[in-house]
């Protein structure tokens, strides 16, 4: 059965909701990161991924629907269970292993959404501009975790 208007709306704002999370995690690992490069690649991918869901958020718009505006709830008890959790062991490993889990999160979401074929196109294309910040923010935390692991 064809999408409807709404199924699109259902989606992208759920892609929203994901991103913003995924921008609030970056903020908070740039607060628990040791060193300053970690902290400014953290501050600087949590200030892509909100700029991705600004994008994202403009889309939903454009499909007539009301933009979600913050992250999915679960997600902030999850950062509060790993803060609680981590406190004792920090450090930019740790840190950086919390990151990339959460990226495989958001990159399994947006492979879920570009298999969808009855998205409009125009939509389609959104989120396959978000994808590539979402892939290659992905792509990177998974090196970093390696070459920490070596």
């Amino acid at each position: 059965m064809p999408h409807t208007n709404e199924d699109h709306i259902k989606l992208v704002n759920s892609l929203v909701e994901t991103t913003i999370d995924s921008a609030d995690g970056y903020a908070e690992a740039a607060k628990d990161a040791d060193g300053v490069r970690f902290k400014t690649l953290f501050q600087q991918r949590a200030q892509e991924r909100r700029s991705v869901a600004s994008e994202l958020q403009d889309e939903v718009r454009r499909l007539g629907g009301e933009a979600k505006d913050d992250g999915t709830i679960l997600a902030a008890a999850h950062r509060a269970f790993v803060n609680l959790k981590d406190s004792l062991t920090k450090g930019d490993e740790a840190v950086v292993n919390e990151v990339e889990s959460g990226e495989d999160y958001i990159k399994a979401k947006f492979e879920k959404a570009l298999q969808d074929t009855d998205v409009q196109p125009q939509t389609r294309a959104a989120i396959e501009k978000a994808w590539t910040s979402v892939k290659s923010g992905h792509d990177q935390m998974r090196d970093i975790k390696h070459m920490l692991k070596h």
